[in-house]
């Protein structure tokens, strides 16, 4: 199973939210709108907390989020893995050995059908799908493509994981601190 069982994948704003993410039994998450000039050392101190982040390219301030960016990133910062919507981010990482999540937005059939195009021809090692609350699609995108979900995206309520998680999705990116609580312990307790 992905990420060792681990339900929920704290989404990480600012080094506030990874400080809060250190007194929790969590060991995967991913960091967003991080400065380049940060990213280095940030990665370092989550390896020695022995946390396995992600880094979600498109956010990266200074950076572009290009196959040139995401080679940078994946050789000098090491990240676990990284998340794009860009389809030539999620194959440099590819092609570099970095685990890749292609991330994509479903609004209408439309872009259902799409997405699942974009997902055959990047094949990536998972898929975040947003908004995570729409069950049905999570089932389906995970049937069509055979890939792992991460839903994303709107879920605000233990229930909701736990009706994306039945659908077929492996873990559900938060920045909820209630759902961190409710679905890991704290450290110590």
């Amino acid at each position: 199973m992905p990420f060792d069982g681990q339900q929920i994948l704290p989404a990480i704003r600012s080094m506030k939210d990874f400080d809060k993410m250190l007194n929790y039994s969590f060991r995967y998450g991913v960091f967003l709108d991080l400065h380049v000039g940060m990213l280095k050392s940030v990665f370092d101190y989550a390896r020695s907390e022995e946390k396995e982040m992600f880094i979600h390219m498109d956010l990266i301030q200074g950076l572009s989020n290009d196959e040139h960016a995401t080679e940078y990133v994946c050789q000098w910062v090491k990240p676990y893995g990284i998340i794009s919507t860009r389809s030539n981010v999620i194959k440099k990482a590819r092609q570099l050995n970095v685990r890749a999540i292609q991330r994509t937005f479903v609004i209408d059939s439309n872009a259902l059908k799409r997405s699942v195009q974009l997902i055959h021809k990047t094949d990536p090692d998972y898929i975040e799908l947003l908004p995570g609350v729409v069950p049905k699609v999570i089932e389906r995108i995970r049937l069509e493509t055979g890939k792992p979900i991460i839903a994303g995206g709107l879920i605000e309520t233990p229930q909701e994981v736990v009706a994306a998680i039945e659908a077929g999705a492996s873990a559900i990116t938060t920045s909820s601190l209630s759902l961190w609580n409710y679905f890991s312990a704290k450290k110590g307790t």
